[in-house]
This record gives C-alpha cells, sequence and structure tokens, in this order.
C-alpha cells in the first residue's frame, strides 16, 4: 500500500493528531525505509496534505481545526476565507499582510454564540502578481495609488525615477517582493488616466489579460501560410461544391463556423463545419502555450482580446467567405423528432457560398421582400434551418433545458469610447437557429468521444446545491410562485416548468435571474458528467475553437485518436492526465474573462449614468440587502439605494420574508417591486450608481422619467443635471463612498 496514503488514513482515525514516533510505531516503519517514511511525512506537510502544530503533532485539518481556502477582502478591512464547503470570516487584525484572492492556510475558531472566525496561518501562494494603478505626483514627491482594494499595503517602486512620469499616469507593476512594504516595479505605461481608451485598457491589465502578445509568438505566425495550400487538403473530404453560410453578428471577424441543411426523406441532413485551428496551431508551439495561458478571447465595449493572434483569428483560420478554409465537419442526420440517427466526423475543406448576418437571416425569415430577392439562392436553406431548429428544440425542451432568457446590455460607444447609449441585445430567430445547431453538434461530439472511450474535454454543469435550491424555492414561495419540486432532488425539467409558469408575470426578469446565481457554475472536465441546465447526459464545447481553448483541445484529440488512430496507451494515459489541469485553467481564464467583461460593463454604464445625476427613473428592486437595496433600470443599469437614505422610518432586513421593512409603519421593500429612484451619484472609477427613492407623493417631470438613451446638452448638464445640488446629494455622495465597500462585496458574491 502507497506510504502517503498509509499516512494520510493514519491520521483520520486519530483526529487528536500523533507525534512523530507514534506514527513510526503505528506504522512499524523499519529502519531501511526511515528515510523514505522522512521524505514523505516532509511531501505531505509540504503540500498541505496534513498540518503540523504547536507541539510538533501531525494531524489532519480536522485535527487543528485548520481550513485551506481563497481570502477575499472587503474595501471595509475585514475578509473571508472561502473552501468548496464553506467559508469563515476574518477580522481586519487577523488578516496579516495577506492579499486578496491568496490561498491561506487558516485557523478557524468557534465561538461561545456558535459564530466561527478565522485567524490567517500562512499565505500559502500569492495570486496577484500584476497590480495596476496611478502615479500620484504631488511637490515633486511621487506615490502610487492602486485601482483595486489591497488591504492598506504600501508599494515601493524601485524603478520610478527611470520614466518621466506626470500626475494621473496609469502603470502596471509587476511585484518583486511581497514585504509588508511591497516592492515592485513598473512593467509597462498604460497611458494617461482620462486619455480615451485607458479605462478599459487598465482594467484589462488589472485581470491580467494583455492585448498584446508576445514576439515569440508573433514570429511563428509569420510563418503560417495566409492560403490554403494543396498539400493541406490531403486526407480531407472536399466540401467547396456544398451550399454552406456562416452566420454572425454584423461587426463580428472570428468566423469559426459555418452550416448547411438537406432536407431528407426522413428528416433533415445537418451540416456544421468548424474551422480546423488546431491544424495550424501546434502541440509544444509558442501559439499554442500562448492559448493555453489566454484560455479564452475576451469581448469588452468595444475591443476583442483575441485568444489568437488577428492573423489566425481574422485570417486563415476565419472562414471567411468565397474563399477555400480548413474544416471539421460533424454531419447528421436527424429525424422528425429532433433524434440523431447517423452522424460522421471528419477532416474536410470548405468554400462559404455567403457571409450572413443574423439581421439579414431575420429579415429573410420575415419574408422582406428585398432581403428575400438579394438571397434567392438561400432563402430556402433558410426556411429548412428554421424548421429543423423548431424540431432541436422541441426535443431540448422535453429533455428539460432551462432558457433563462436574462437581459443583456449592449453598451454603444462613440469614437472616444464614452457611452452614449445602452440597449437590450435581443435574441431572434436566427441567433437561436445558431445556438440550437451548435448544442447539437457539441453534444454529437461528446458522446462520440465518451462512447469511444477517447481523452476529451467536457463542458459540464452539475446539479444545484441544495442549500441553494431551499432558498430560491424559499424566496419565489414568498413571492407567490411556489416551486412544484424536491429541492434536495431537482431536475431541470421541474425549474424549466417553473420558469414557463412565470415567464408573462413582472417577477420573471428577478426570479429567472435569481434562479440563474442560485446554479452550480458550467466549468470544464476530463469526465463527462452531463449538463444540468441543458438537460443533456453528453456534451462539451466543439464549435469555437478560434476563442476558446477546450475547443482547440477536443479538435487534437479527435485528430490524434480518431482521424489518425493513435492507440498507444501512454499517450492516452499522458492526455488523460494533462487534460485534469488544462480543464481547471480554462475554467479559472474563463470565469476571469467574465469578471473582466462584467466590470467594464459596470464602469461604462456607471459612466453613462453620471450624465443623469439628478434625474429620475423607473426600476425594478432586483437585491435586497441588510444595508439597502439594489434598483435595476429598464436598460440592465443597477444602481444601490442605501438604507439610510430611507428618510421615513427606520428600516430593518427582515431576512425570512426577504424584504426591508420600516420599523414604525411596517411599509416593506421587497424583491420585484417597482420604485422610482432619483440617481444621486455615479463614478466610472467607483464602477456603482447610486440611487435614492422618490416618495411616491412627490410629483415627477414626464421627461425625467423616460429618458434613457440621449444624453442631456452641456448647457443641460450645467442647469439641471450633472451635479445635482438636491437636499440629499452632498451628504449621499459622502455615504456612497463610505459604503461602497458593503455594495462592491455584495455584487461579487451575487455574481
Amino acid at each position: 500500500m502507497d506510504l502517503e496514503y498509509k499516512i494520510t488514513e493514519l491520521l483520520k482515525r486519530y483526529r487528536k493528531g500523533l507525534d512523530y514516533h507514534q506514527i513510526i510505531e503505528l506504522l512499524k516503519i523499519e529502519d531501511h525505509d526511515f528515510t523514505s517514511f522522512c521524505n514523505t511525512l516532509n511531501k505531505l506537510v509540504n503540500e498541505y496534505q496534513i498540518f503540523t502544530d504547536e507541539n510538533n503533532h501531525y494531524g489532519c485539518k480536522e485535527a487543528f481545526g485548520y481550513e485551506k481556502g481563497v481570502l477575499k477582502i472587503n474595501p471595509k478591512g475585514f475578509g473571508f476565507v472561502e473552501w468548496d464547503e464553506g467559508s469563515v470570516y476574518i477580522a481586519p487584525e487577523m488578516l496579516k499582510n495577506a492579499l486578496p484572492e491568496d490561498e491561506v492556510l487558516v485557523k478557524v475558531h468557534e465561538k461561545y454564540d456558535g459564530a466561527r472566525e478565522g485567524e490567517i496561518l500562512q499565505i500559502i501562494a500569492h495570486h496577484i502578481q500584476h497590480v495596476v494603478g496611478t502615479i500620484k505626483v504631488k511637490e515633486n514627491k511621487k506615490y502610487f495609488l492602486p485601482d483595486g482594494f489591497l488591504n492598506n499595503r504600501r508599494f515601493e517602486i524601485t524603478n520610478i525615477d527611470d520614466f518621466k512620469l506626470v500626475d494621473n499616469t496609469k502603470v502596471l507593476l509587476k511585484i518583486d517582493r511581497y514585504d509588508k512594504l511591497i516592492a515592485a516595479h513598473i512593467e509597462k505605461i498604460i497611458g494617461f488616466k482620462y486619455d480615451p481608451g485607458v479605462d478599459i485598457l487598465s482594467l484589462l491589465y488589472e485581470f491580467g489579460i494583455d492585448p498584446q502578445f508576445p514576439k515569440d509568438v508573433m514570429r511563428e505566425v509569420t510563418k503560417i501560410s495566409d492560403y490554403v495550400r494543396e498539400e493541406d487538403k490531403e486526407n480531407r473530404r472536399d466540401l467547396t461544391d456544398m451550399t454552406i453560410i456562416t452566420i454572425d453578428g454584423a461587426d463580428s471577424r472570428d468566423l469559426d463556423d459555418a452550416v448547411n441543411v438537406v432536407k431528407t426523406a426522413d428528416g433533415y441532413r445537418l451540416g456544421v463545419h468548424i474551422a480546423d485551428v488546431s491544424y495550424y496551431v501546434k502541440e509544444g508551439s509558442p501559439i499554442n502555450a500562448e492559448a493555453y495561458e489566454r484560455g479564452t478571447s475576451v469581448y469588452v465595449v468595444d475591443r476583442v482580446v483575441p485568444m489568437l493572434p488577428q492573423a489566425l483569428s481574422n485570417g486563415i483560420c476565419s472562414l471567411n467567405p468565397h474563399v477555400e478554409r480548413l474544416t471539421i465537419s460533424c454531419v447528421m442526420d436527424i429525424d422528425d423528432h429532433g433524434e440523431i440517427v447517423k452522424y460522421e466526423i471528419f477532416p474536410s475543406f470548405i468554400k462559404t457560398t455567403e457571409r450572413m448576418t443574423y439581421t439579414k437571416v431575420n429579415e429573410i425569415l420575415a419574408h422582406d421582400a428585398k432581403a428575400c430577392k438579394e438571397y434567392a439562392h438561400i432563402t430556402q436553406l433558410c426556411e429548412d434551418m428554421k424548421q429543423l431548429a423548431r424540431i432541436l428544440r422541441r426535443r431540448r425542451k422535453a429533455l428539460g433545458a432551462i432558457d433563462f432568457d436574462t437581459k443583456e446590455a449592449k453598451i454603444i460607444v462613440d469614437e472616444k469610447g464614452n457611452p452614449i447609449d445602452i440597449k437590450l441585445r435581443e435574441r431572434h430567430e436566427a441567433e437561436r437557429i445558431i445556438e440550437d445547431f451548435m448544442i447539437a453538434a457539441n453534444e454529437c461530439v461528446a458522446a462520440h468521444l465518451k462512447w469511444m472511450e477517447l481523452p476529451g474535454m467536457y463542458r459540464i454543469h452539475e446539479t444545484p446545491e441544495p442549500k441553494k435550491m431551499r432558498e430560491f424555492a424559499r424566496i419565489s414561495m414568498m413571492l407567490g410562485y411556489p416551486l412544484k419540486a424536491d429541492v434536495n432532488h431537482v431536475y431541470p425539467k421541474q425549474l424549466q416548468q417553473h420558469l414557463l409558469s412565470i415567464k408573462d408575470e413582472e417577477i420573471y426578469p428577478i426570479l429567472s435571474t435569481m434562479l440563474l446565481r442560485s446554479m452550480q457554475k458550467a466549468r470544464y472536465d476530463r469526465q463527462c458528467l452531463g449538463h444540468f441546465g441543458l438537460g443533456l447526459t453528453e456534451y462539451l464545447h466543439f464549435t469555437s475553437p478560434i476563442r476558446r481553448y477546450p475547443d482547440l483541445v477536443v479538435h487534437r484529440m479527435l485528430r490524434k485518436y480518431y482521424f489518425n488512430t493513435c492507440e498507444e496507451p501512454h499517450k492516452m494515459q499522458a492526455d488523460e492526465h494533462w487534460m485534469e489541469q488544462a480543464a481547471k485553467q480554462c475554467s479559472a481564464q474563463e470565469r476571469n474573462a467574465i469578471d473582466a467583461e462584467r466590470a467594464v460593463d459596470d464602469m461604462k454604464k456607471a459612466q453613462y449614468m453620471e450624465a443623469f445625476i439628478g434625474d429620475i427613473f423607473e426600476g425594478v428592486i432586483s437585491t435586497i440587502t441588510k444595508f439597502g437595496f439594489f434598483v435595476e433600470l429598464e436598460n440592465t443599469v443597477e444602481g444601490l439605494v442605501h438604507i439610510s437614505t430611507l428618510k421615513d422610518d427606520f428600516y430593518h432586513f427582515d431576512e425570512r420574508a426577504y424584504a426591508l421593512v420600516g420599523e414604525h409603519n411596517r411599509k416593506a421593500y421587497r424583491m420585484g417591486q417597482k420604485v422610482r429612484v432619483r440617481c444621486v451619484d455615479a463614478s466610472r472609477f467607483k464602477k456603482q450608481v447610486d440611487f435614492e427613492v422618490i416618495p411616491t407623493k412627490q410629483k415627477v417631470q414626464k421627461r425625467a422619467v423616460t429618458k434613457y438613451a440621449k444624453k442631456p446638452s452641456s448647457k443641460e448638464q450645467h442647469t439641471k443635471g450633472a451635479h445635482f445640488k438636491g437636499p440629499h446629494s452632498k451628504t449621499q455622495r459622502n455615504k456612497s463612498q463610505r459604503y461602497r465597500g458593503e455594495r462592491n462585496f455584495e455584487k461579487r458574491k451575487r455574481g
């Protein structure tokens, strides 16, 4: 039996810990095994699989009340250490010198009232390696202000005199030493704080997202042909005579999927043809190493930070119209019930007939005369696609696929990056068609890899945690919409039916978003564990290898083990072992990209609202907290109404009713309730908006309630808007600053 296993199992049985000699005696370690035993014991301690206390006793984490987790710090100074099974509060004086996102060892103390508090014993690993901030110059002295809250740590910049820095210069620092005074050096000058685009660029760097590619990557890109050569077509099926189209947004440049549909006697034949990125991005290459580190492309308001250099993502790998491109095709015969009765997966090359947009296809399906005339050669194809997509959708609905249908904002900016409008993204028939076809191909390839027992990276979405389902069911019940399901063993179909039953209710957007937040986060794994939200037992990502690394991995596994029939067990074992770590990396990078995109959206929404300070809007209460509630406007802008601004009574958070209730008047603010609010503060730098409730008896100017899209002129701002001087504005701004820590922590929890 493995010695590591013996030691860990022994210490699990002795919950109070054992000393060195006791372990030797109980395991009957012989003299000739002594050196190996010492090395193994030290290895387990160094890897934090077992622990020691001040008396040099060894034990599992339960023996000493230790936990290993990730530190989250609130701007007010306290923090939480979170791990898979729970979390613990850390008082400011117990944070030591830890930074946000550090992996730490914490001692958990049980309080007399049953509460738990933690004390950080050791920093296992620092997460933050780069810091973005602003150089301030005052009286010829330079100092550094980090953009994020870093536990009030001070910085020593070792090369600050090497640069000619002016006040409000944004810089990227690389940390060299994590002492009490953090030593760092300037790695990059980002630009002047108020220059166009610097705000987004700073946020990207803050999340470790670099728009530039390393020189060795760019050197390798120049060696790749910008057209398909004859030798590239070997052992590929020629599909260039088929009518195949791409359908994407009008501003898309990385076209990685193309489709065609043919009506058959028994149903339809669907072809999904995906750019063969793995042919150009080889294992062991600098391009592949960089793509692995990035994990995904990042899409923010006015730019894309691609996973691959543009010569690949917009060039030879993009399925641009009327030119030959290398692809991997998944061709499926689908019956009238939406079941795949036969399929083929093979390497191919295509020449797309048309580069279609969602708008154009929607016009064709709406029988717009001009669009139908212009695209007469593909109108029947579009109709067949529509019919097949509806068949696939019916099947998924029967399986229990959940359509959350949440609102998504599209922020419109001018040439300088200033937000000028916020619109809701719309999903019409064409968008749904492509979604249906991509899901079908992803499911087909997942089932293929699974049943052939080939290495793969699957997209999994696990069953919701009962605790979160119970909370959702409780809130839904309080709002008058009981969930008809056993929350300990809930099925996708039950949640689907619940959302469908309230689809036409005003509360739908709130409950839909709340249910989404109650779900587990989808992630990547080398095991096929199914996708709860889609109601599928097999699922992966195959259809976007230009912008997602897991899709590229799936293509590579298909080529190695299916197209080229590699049958070497040691290679398969090595790939499966690597896949485990790669899945964690891809999941982490996806999460980071989502957080970055949300941070940019929050910043631009707050910047947009800076022009409407003093204006009045109608919104819906989206979240209740102990320090106030968040109100969401129709255009998805969300702002905090702090409890201190509710002047008509003293309000308390009723956790059972999930409401803020007045102490004397018993007035309650609840989820989904419509309220009128005035925007009293907005700051792009804090990424936050502050509202105050307008009493119902107060008269409201009609123009202020309905205005979203058009910003007021500079004259209007000067006379009534941009710097509102109402009775509570100055006080409110101070309180907004004081409580922004509570707000940011709550928003991170909800995200």
